[in-house]
């Protein structure tokens, strides 16, 4: 049997304030070409909806984040691995993903772009959940602070991969909802080698510091 599910944000609901984002996006960059980073697998539903409301010139680019379990040389830690390094140097940079959870892994990406010069580098995301935070991470442009519920619906899944066909937002009643990862970054479980994309450790919020300056509007 299936677990009940509880509706907490409407179809109609999220497609309004998705709408809006869009909107502040376009007054934001104007007519100048905006380098939109969808992280998957979560933002998929909402990165779509998004850029769709967006009038400003859009370019599309899709990163995966995945969490590895690393042991190397009798030490045990966890890297992220991004799947594709865009190259955005001098562009106007907007990160889309579904959940903003303790932010360290998105404040680790955000520094990462930085190393490509980019011009700007905003955060747009559906949900924030700032009571999980364990970085000084602000999204620009935010549909939703919500409450720290397992949410599944519009691109998020439960446990076992379901619900994501959902066009509401919900809460499970609580079986089968075994924690995610932050974003969509999967974890893995990696040796010495057999490495792929490009290794970078975000394993405490103290690597991930702000590092370079981005262009923020507080929300």
């Amino acid at each position: 049997m299936r677990p009940a599910v509880k509706i907490e944000y409407t179809s109609r609901q999220i497609a309004a304030r998705v709408a809006e984002m869009g909107r502040e996006i376009s007054r934001t960059y104007g007519q100048n070409r905006v380098d939109v980073v969808a992280m998957l697998d979560n933002a998929f539903v909402f990165a779509a909806d998004l850029v769709r409301h967006i009038t400003s010139p859009v370019v599309c680019h899709f990163v995966q984040a995945e969490m590895r379990e690393v042991h190397l040389n009798g030490h045990h830690r966890r890297e992220v691995f991004f799947s594709y390094n865009p190259e955005l140097k001098g562009r106007d940079v907007l990160v889309v993903d579904a959940v903003l959870h303790s932010g360290v892994t998105m404040e680790f990406f955000v520094r990462r772009l930085a190393e490509c010069h980019p011009r700007s580098v905003r955060v747009a995301v559906l949900l924030d959940k700032p009571g999980e935070r364990r970085v000084p991470l602000q999204p620009d442009y935010l549909g939703f602070s919500a409450a720290s519920n397992y949410l599944v619906g519009y691109g998020l899944p439960d446990a076992e991969g379901l619900n994501r066909n959902l066009s509401d937002i919900a809460t499970l009643d609580g079986r089968g909802a075994g924690r995610r990862s932050e974003g969509s970054a999967a974890v893995k479980r990696a040796g010495k080698g057999g490495r792929r994309g490009s290794p970078r450790r975000a394993s405490s919020p103290q690597r991930a510091g702000r590092g370079t300056r981005r262009p923020m509007r507080k929300t």
